[in-house]
């Protein structure tokens, strides 16, 4: 089976964890939601817009949604007026046409009538068969008149230019507060993600071929940033953004590393020691994609951060920091940590990945192996997690192909062709995030039914989110070996 260059692999190594979201969902061709504090939503809708020009070259636009949203508003939102051709270039004039037009200047005959010269004729120079004989609209033409341009070239110039600037439909969607739009409103983006094109009072647009939408939404934690109960299950991942920890890299870049919100600009002492004011390169694939600590690797290096992220195999250097944090004995062996810099981003004159790179992600996604003991093993988590006390309610089926296929798309980032235990792990922690439904109340616990105290239930579920109960199930589940 092919693999992933060096050269791709060093591109993935250099990603935000933004950055990594973004290109796990353009290799699948999914959608994902991405959470963040609630005073930070704007920042993150501009940190995405740039992700997604200087990243992946790709058109962007940002919806903003409230209460009060409409349908047309939010249809127009999604729209970017075409690319408009400019004239031609007076280095490359457009080819001669042997066919001139009626209204050049006319020349008088000599046989005293108005007849077309070589340059006024309408008909090509190079059939003096079908040219009018002399004098032939000297009827009708008075000499040195020209006839006016015909209604249907005017008509014809302007309407291709007119085609040129529809609008279409921008390539990546930036939704801010999608969950405070009106029901409706989500019910239009749900259709919008399952058939690819939205009605407007005017026109059928149609997404094009590298489409994502990303819903940003301010909560908490991860585990409160969610939408309709169907558009929340349709989206690929959920992704919790710090912006303490993993900062704003190309919004920071673009504002010269301007000093953020509730900082003293004339402080400098405050201003440097601040990590709102310094670009951070969290860890890719792991909790700056995700939030929380993640996975051990007691068989490798026990390479785990505090951030659990993921590095390929191929590379070992690994902190005094990192092997003091490995401390979850229970969890399975995963990849070293992929990526850990607290430098600026380098500034990239091209786009980082083409559309060729995400085809070749998709294709190796595609083609990797996984163990039949690897897929009992996410079965395990999902039955874990279903029978868990603090769930409500169960998981859907197409919550367990997004673990498999997001598994299997994290595969060739790490220089595999199979999946691991880890990889499986992560996946789960991405795709149930924004997924479960936790008991509303400690009377709703399904071992009341048995006569459990009310005080013990209450005390075991106080401040358990989605995050806990995923944690918690990680630690339960036997890893194969």
């Amino acid at each position: 089976m092919a693999m992933a260059d060096e050269q791709l692999l060093d591109k993935i190594q250099s990603l935000s964890d933004l950055e990594l979201a973004t290109l796990l969902c353009l290799v699948a061709r999914e959608h994902c939601l991405i959470g963040t504090l609630p005073d930070y939503v704007n920042e993150l809708a501009e940190e995405l817009r740039l992700v997604a020009s200087k990243t992946f070259n790709l058109t962007s636009a940002i919806v903003s949604c409230h209460s009060h949203t409409t349908l047309d508003e939010f249809a127009t939102g999604l729209l970017v007026p075409q690319p408009s051709r400019g004239p031609p270039s007076p280095g490359h004039p457009r080819s001669s046409s042997p066919y001139r037009p009626r209204h050049d200047h006319q020349q008088p005959s000599t046989a005293g009538g108005v007849g077309p010269s070589v340059s006024g004729s309408y008909f090509p120079s190079t059939s003096p068969a079908l040219r009018p004989a002399p004098g032939a609209f000297s009827s009708r033409i008075t000499p040195g008149a020209t006839i006016p341009p015909s209604p249907l070239i005017g008509a014809g110039a302007t309407g291709n230019s007119q085609a040129t600037q529809q609008p279409h439909i921008a390539n990546v969607i930036l939704a801010k507060d999608l969950d405070r739009a009106p029901r409706a409103v989500q019910i239009q983006a749900l259709e919008l993600l399952r058939t690819r094109r939205i009605f407007t009072r005017t026109s059928v647009q149609t997404a094009p071929k590298q489409f994502l939408f990303i819903a940003l939404v301010g909560a908490p934690s991860g585990g409160q940033a969610r939408v309709t109960p169907h558009l929340n299950d349709f989206f690929y991942l959920a992704h919790w953004h710090d912006p303490d920890e993993d900062g704003f890299e190309h919004l920071d870049e673009e504002l010269g590393h301007t000093p953020r919100r509730n900082e003293d600009p004339q402080d400098d002492a405050s201003s440097t020691a601040s990590s709102r004011s310094v670009v951070k390169r969290s860890s890719s694939l792991g909790s700056g994609f995700g939030g929380s600590p993640l996975l051990e690797n007691q068989w490798l290096s026990n390479s785990t951060t505090s951030n659990g992220m993921f590095q390929p195999q191929r590379q070992h250097n690994m902190t005094t920091k990192e092997k003091g944090l490995a401390h979850t004995p229970r969890l399975p062996p995963q990849p070293e940590e992929l990526y850990e810099s607290t430098t600026s981003p380098t500034t990239r004159d091209s786009p980082a990945f083409t559309e060729d790179d995400i085809s070749l992600l998709a294709q190796l996604t595609t083609q990797a192996h996984v163990e039949i003991d690897v897929t009992r093993y996410q079965m395990n988590i999902v039955s874990f997690l279903r029978m868990h006390r603090a769930v409500a309610g169960g998981l859907s089926p197409q919550a367990t192909k997004h673990v498999e296929y997001l598994a299997k798309s994290l595969a060739p980032l790490h220089g595999l062709d199979y999946v691991t235990p880890s990889l499986i792990a992560l996946a789960a922690k991405k795709v149930y995030l924004h997924r479960l439904t936790l008991v509303g109340s400690a009377d709703k616990e399904r071992s009341m039914q048995w006569g459990s105290e009310l005080g013990a239930v209450n005390a075991l579920l106080e401040d358990v989110g989605p995050e806990d109960v995923i944690e918690e199930v990680l630690g339960s589940v036997g890893v194969p070996n």
